[in-house]
């Protein structure tokens, strides 16, 4: 019997709008309870990466407040499945949107999210995670 990737892609995206859900509304405990004991992380106000659990923790518990996001959209998600099923990378742009002074939506941020996700002890950890603006430059350039 081979791999599922179709479900596994559905699991780890599930997975994903759960935590994005909790944190959206003051719980950021959704995405540090999943992360693996040697995560690697980067976030757009961080000059250096960030390995390991605990110092990836203490990062977002030093930054973290309640966004207060009323919404996000979820675009063009992307789950790239090993053939082994046990790793899974998930790629996908995320808009996200608080309340004006007026009640109505206004966006917060757009961001680009990559995580990549490891099967440990049949639960799915995410041994990566890469948080960038959607954009950051106003010309088109590669260096």
């Amino acid at each position: 019997m081979g791999v599922n990737k179709e479900e596994i892609s559905k699991t780890i995206l599930e997975l994903e709008k759960s935590f994005n859900e909790r944190w959206s509304v003051g719980d950021n405990r959704g995405y540090l309870d999943a992360f693996a004991d040697e995560v690697s992380y980067f976030d757009p106000i961080l000059e250096n990466i960030v390995v390991g659990r605990d110092k990836v923790i203490a990062w977002i518990d030093s930054i973290y407040s309640n966004p207060h996001i009323v919404r996000s959209e979820y675009l063009n998600p992307q789950v790239h499945v090993s053939d082994s099923g046990d790793f899974a990378v998930l790629a996908y742009n995320l808009n996200t949107y608080v309340l004006d002074e007026n009640g109505k939506d206004k966006q917060l941020r757009a961001w680009n999210a990559t995580h990549g996700y490891r099967l440990i002890d049949n639960q799915w950890r995410i041994a990566h995670s890469n948080w960038a603006f959607s954009q950051t430059v106003t010309e088109k350039i590669a260096s």
